[in-house]
């Protein structure tokens, strides 16, 4: 829940902005600013306050407990021009929430947190629990000195600066184990560690905690690592299990006994089968909830009611496809941005990814090639994700459109996480421009016959002229490929009027655009290349005050 506290009438004014985009999140508090302030405070997990940033600090000064339990605080000023992250940037989330406020505000959002405004992660923004020295490992990190980094497996963390290595007089650990940490140590815990457990019926969450915390503790393991705790079907509902779950803010994965049974384990046992239909609920549970490849690393302990077993998760890495629209940078989407910022390995073409390089983080390993390496390139992705990073495969326009998105996905398997990020394509891009030629059905066809025969290419085009569809063409023209638009068009000028409006854009979004809308009688292919999309409209498409607009049909409607 956020908090807007405003004390004019052009503060409310642009409180009311952000009531109206985030209706579900916005509570509004009225009267005297301190006394609103001060009752947001216990109230919300975040402030935006329309007052200047020294009056809002005299304010929640007295009120400032712990950077992990106050709310985050943003001020934006009267003219809404700066929405600045005041308190809580990392723990409580203030900088993202600055970036929302301006993006709705049209402001410009400001950081003062030196991890982001150097471009360099922050550790306690992670999204894991940290312990030990954050603030002087972190200016360590910031001030270029050596910090030595260990990490138990290669997780997918966003890209480390270069001055992270194998020695330094401070330290970042990645890992579950139970180790020292010293005044120059910072400990990252990563979601490794499920823990399967048996329950007899009626067993209080008392005894599974304590008897999860002792296994914990006798095998050297950090409770900070579990992201949940597993048992059989038949538990669902038990419930000291979900009470357990809840107050360790863990999930509660189920899995069916038959499920359960077949998976192999070094402590079976009679008692649950007669039970619940398989030998083994706590180490079977844990190895199913952290498949693929979990290690069962603790076995099967026991209490009067309840038994628990530990598997460690094998860290899976993570493949985003990446789209990043026609070349105009405002035509990037934000979360294409943040995909970026969030890989430690970027894979593209070099000039796609020349577009892009000032948005990624210091120390991103960077392995580009040029045109004609497509699949090499996809491949590359896929292996770098294998190893366990996370990796932004770089595609223009958007990356499931003739582009690596598909390449990647077909040598990709359910060994790694894949997300695809979608991007502006260069159809809609050259469309936004010309007015509305995909008003209504329509088609896109790359002319290439690099990879699909020019025959099967044809008969694609003949059926989009019979079906009367607007039709984009990619890849139209090329130095070696000269003749295939001609041939496109006369297939389509068979079916359509010759004054049919055809778009002709090139570098679309980009410094040297050119937008031209001619009949399609009158196309000259000379003036066509590889950076052109051709749009050709159907036989309805209609040329409105020099603008392609192809009617939706609803003014026609009775």
């Amino acid at each position: 829940m956020i908090g807007l506290i405003a004390a004019t009438n052009a503060g409310r004014e642009a409180a009311q902005r952000l009531a109206d985009a985030w209706p579900e999140r916005i509570r509004v508090y009225d009267g005297p600013a301190g006394e609103a302030i001060r009752t947001a405070w216990s109230e919300c997990e975040g402030l935006v306050c329309f007052l200047a940033v020294g009056a809002v600090v005299r304010v929640i000064a007295p009120l400032l407990t712990d950077k992990a339990a106050d709310p985050a605080v943003v001020c934006v000023d009267e003219a809404t021009r700066f929405a600045v992250a005041v308190l809580g940037g990392h723990a409580a989330g203030a900088n993202h929430l600055a970036d929302e406020v301006a993006a709705v505000l049209a402001a410009l959002p400001v950081v003062t947190t030196a991890t982001d405004a150097t471009g360099i992660p922050g550790l306690d923004s992670l999204g894991w629990p940290i312990e030990g020295a954050v603030a002087a490992v972190s200016r360590a990190i910031l001030d270029g000195t050596a910090v030595r980094f260990e990490a138990d497996a290669d997780w997918p963390l966003p890209a480390l600066p270069g001055n992270l290595g194998a020695t330094g007089q401070f330290t970042l650990l990645v890992t579950d184990r139970s180790v020292p940490v010293t005044p120059s140590t910072v400990v990252l815990r990563p979601p490794s560690l499920v823990i399967g457990v048996g329950a007899s019926r009626g067993v209080s969450a008392d005894e599974v905690l304590a008897l999860v915390d002792a296994t914990l503790t006798g095998a050297g393991l950090s409770a900070q690592s579990v992201c949940g705790l597993a048992t059989v079907e038949a538990k669902a509902h038990e419930v000291g299990l979900l009470q357990a779950a809840a107050l360790r803010g863990w999930t509660l994965a189920t899995f069916p006994a038959t499920e359960l049974a077949a998976i192999e384990v070094p402590n079976p046992s009679a008692a649950p089968l007669s039970a619940v239909g398989t030998a083994s609920v706590a180490e079977a549970a844990a190895l199913a909830a952290g498949r693929p490849g979990a290690q069962l690393i603790v076995t099967k302990q026991k209490s009067a009611m309840a038994t628990v077993a530990v598997a460690r998760r094998t860290p899976r890495g993570r493949l985003l496809t990446v789209g990043i629209g026609p070349g105009a940078r405002d035509l990037l989407a934000p979360r294409a941005v943040a995909a970026l910022r969030s890989a430690s390995v970027v894979v593209g073409l070099d000039q796609y990814v020349d577009q892009i390089r000032d948005l990624l983080r210091p120390g991103t390993r960077l392995l580009t090639s040029g045109l004609g390496d497509e699949q090499a390139r996809a491949d590359t992705a896929v292996a770098e994700a294998r190893l366990g990073h996370a990796v932004a495969l770089v595609c223009s326009g958007d990356a499931g459109v003739y582009a690596m998105a598909s390449p990647a996905l077909e040598s990709a398997g359910t060994d790694i996480d894949v997300e695809g990020v979608p991007g502006i394509t260069a159809s809609l891009a050259a469309a936004a421009l010309l007015g509305a030629p995909l008003g209504h059905d329509h088609a896109t066809i790359s002319l290439s016959d690099l990879h699909t025969p020019w025959e099967a290419i044809e008969n694609r085009i003949t059926a989009a002229a019979v079906g009367d569809f607007v039709v984009s063409f990619y890849n139209p023209r090329s130095r070696s490929r000269d003749w295939q638009l001609a041939k496109a068009l006369e297939i389509l000028a068979g079916r359509r009027p010759p004054d049919t409006p055809v778009g002709i854009v090139r570098q679309g979004g980009r410094p040297e655009q050119s937008v031209r809308i001619v009949s399609l009688s009158d196309v000259d292919v000379d003036t066509v290349d590889m950076f052109s999309v051709v749009i050709v409209g159907s036989s309805n498409t209609r040329l409105i005050a020099d603008r392609m607009v192809t009617p939706r049909g609803y003014r026609w409607r009775t």
